[in-house]
Order: C-alpha cells, then structure tokens, then sequence
C-alpha cells in the first residue's frame, strides 16, 4: 500500500470529477479516504446495465437511503461509462443539495456526446502514476523500467513484460473499442506503437499517417483520444523570440508512463546510461513537474525551447523562469550545455539548472556570466516536492 499525497480540500456539499488513468490507484484512494460512502462501480455489468437503460433508477434508489447516508458524498466509479446518469446527478445536487465523487479514466464520451457536465458544479482533480514522495526507497533504474504504475512497480522483472502487454490489452478493449472511440481498431493499435516511438519527440503528423496507413486527420483524432483518456499530453515550444527564430512551432508528446512508453517501442533498458535512459530520464522528469504542478495547484506553463540550428532545452517552466536541461550523464560539463548556454543569454534572469547522476549539487560558472545549478536527481525531486524549486509561482 502507498501513502498517495493527493489532498483534497473542499467546501461544505461540494462535488468533484477524479480523471486518471487506468490502474492509477483512483479507486483505492477514494475507498481508503471515504470508506463510509455509498459506492457505485460502474464495471459491475448488472449496475451498468441496469442505469443506462432506466437512469432514473439511480435518483429513486437513492432517495431511499439513510438521511445520515446521504450526508457523505457518493461515489460513482467510471463515470463515463452511463454519461446520462450525470442528468440526474444534476437533479440530485440541485434539488436535495447531495454530493458526488465521479471518478474516471476518459473524459472523451462526456465531451463529444454533448453529455451534461454540471456547469460547474463539480471541480476538477487529477490523479496520477506514483510519484517520487510516494515511494519508499524509490529505486530510479527500476521505475524507468517498469514505469510508476502502482501494479507495475511493485512487479517482479520476470512478470513485467506481461503487466505492460495486459495493460495495453485492456486499454485497446475496454477504453476504446467497447467504447466505441475508433471504427479501425488495427490502425489505432499500429498508432500506439508509433506514439512510443515517437514519446518525446516532435510529432509529425503526416509521417505517422502514413506508418499508420490512415489520413492525417485520423492521426490528429487518435492523439486527442489519447489525451482525453489520460494516456498522454502534447508539450508546446517557448515562442518568445528575442534573438533566434524557433525551429518550428511544432509539439512533442509524451506517454503518460516510461514504462508503457518503452514498451510500445519494443525498447529495454538494462542500466542507467545511453540514449535511452536518457530520454526516459528526461520523461520521468517531466511527469513529475506535471503532477507536482497539479497537486501542489501551481500555476505554471511546461514548455521547451528549439532553435532552427538544433540548440535545445528540455523544460522551460513559466515565461521562462527556470530552464531545465536533462541529462544522464555521471558528470555535466560546459560544454554538454549549448542549448542552455544559448537560452540564458537571450533570458538571463532565468534559473538555469541540470538534472544529472552528478553524486553532488554544484554550480557551472560559464561565459557571458551564465550559472548552471547542477542537481543530482534526487536532490532535484526532494527540493522539487519541499516547494524549493518551483516556489516562485502561485
């Protein structure tokens, strides 16, 4: 059992959405956190069955309940799965002042059928893959492997291999075709493979369609079910041009997991060196800033910098106040640096800093009267969720 940080502080009668991926651990912190509440598991087949045929069954049958009952909040486990139950829902808050907990992997069915999302009267929470707080004795070469999954972590090497294709599986069956997401689910598999290939990298839409065999269109609609379903996010260049003109105003994605993301791309990490762990180094980073972003409710954008000669930084947080360059190097030198070097010239009250494997922090003294603060990992995420970081934003 982890200890998950997520901490939800609410008015009184207030209703929240908890969006997450599958096999998050979204279930278990509601269960663990609200143990008295009434729980609705929407994957109980008689449950679905029965409110998305007659809906109004779920108000009637629960007016029923205890007075006492109804002053918790109620729980409903795969929401998007009966969107219309949110109708009555609706009712339920408005007219005898009930709350809710919805919790889901996939926004996605909400949205496109136009499916009553309270106006409002539901916030928002995000629930994520573990974190680096969470883990007790965390074990970085391990996590690049088996990803932050809690199932997955906690895996033995000898099953791992079958827990990623089991996840995958499910997704491809359970999320989108019972759902009902794509008509060609082969090419929406042979899609998955490409977007662990390309996880971290400049998309290119019109190469993947052509892998794929389908129109670009349907390469842009595939992206957008993997973001609505929690499976991945676009991260966009810093546009502030001052002196050098951007390469091209094009996003990278990236996987929601480092080990579902080697795993569509048939990629083993054996060791903490090389380009993969490199870039699964610079993966793992990014989720970490995307979730303590979240939950530790910063206001922040998550961008990184390219120039048209290939100058590069990894993460550019805010209007670039901090710039971060990932590397998985034992020992950082100068002259690893250039895209940083470049960056803090034209922006040089940004905080410059490397993530490394360097055994002690320590400070670069470059040209042009550039600093680099060079941290080793885990010192970057111990300052990182201790609020030394990133304690500039609100």
């Amino acid at each position: 059992m982890f200890d998950r940080i997520m901490t939800i502080s609410l008015p009184e009668q207030q209703s929240f959405f908890l969006w997450g991926a599958r096999q998050t651990g979204k279930s278990s912190f509601l269960l663990r956190h609200y143990p008295d509440s009434l729980y609705y598991d929407l994957l109980n087949m008689q449950l679905l069955v029965r409110y998305t045929q007659s809906p109004y069954l779920f108000r009637e049958e629960l007016l029923k309940q205890p007075a006492n009952q109804l002053k918790r909040p109620i729980i409903i486990d795969e929401i998007q799965k009966v969107p219309t139950l949110l109708n009555e829902i609706h009712l339920l808050i408005e007219r005898q002042k009930l709350h809710f907990i919805l919790c889901g992997s996939s926004a996605r069915k909400l949205k496109t059928q136009s499916t009553n999302l309270l106006g409002g009267r539901a916030w928002v929470y995000h629930f994520y893959p573990l974190v680096y707080p969470e883990i007790p004795n965390f074990d970085l070469l391990h996590a690049l492997q088996h990803g932050l999954l809690p199932k997955h972590y906690l895996s033995s090497a000898k099953f791992i291999q079958k827990q990623l294709q089991g996840y995958i599986d499910v997704y491809l069956t359970d999320e989108i075709r019972n759902e009902g997401l794509v008509r060609n689910l082969a090419g929406f598999s042979r899609f998955l493979e490409m977007a662990g290939l390309c996880n971290g990298e400049m998309i290119n839409m019109s190469n993947i369609a052509r892998d794929c065999h389908v129109s670009r269109n349907t390469v842009e609609g595939y992206f957008q079910i993997l973001i609505d379903t929690m499976l991945g996010t676009f991260i966009y260049p810093f546009n502030q041009k001052i002196k050098r003109d951007l390469l091209v105003a094009i996003p990278k994605f990236y996987l929601f997991d480092v080990g579902v993301a080697n795993y569509l791309a048939h990629r083993e990490l054996s060791q903490l060196k090389g380009d993969i762990a490199g870039k699964s180094l610079e993966h793992y980073i990014l989720m970490e800033l995307m979730a303590y972003r979240d939950l530790h409710q910063k206001r922040f954008d998550i961008r990184y910098w390219r120039t048209k000669t290939g100058l590069e930084v990894d993460f550019i947080l805010g209007d670039a106040t901090i710039a971060i360059e990932i590397k998985i190097s034992e020992q950082v030198h100068a002259q690893d640096l250039h895209g940083l070097k470049a960056f803090c010239e034209e922006h040089p009250d940004a905080r410059a800093m490397v993530v490394s494997q360097d055994l002690r922090p320590r400070k670069l003294m470059m040209q042009h009267d550039v600093s680099v603060d060079i941290l080793p990992w885990r010192i970057f995420l111990e300052q990182l969720w201790d609020d030394q970081i990133i304690a500039v934003f609100g």
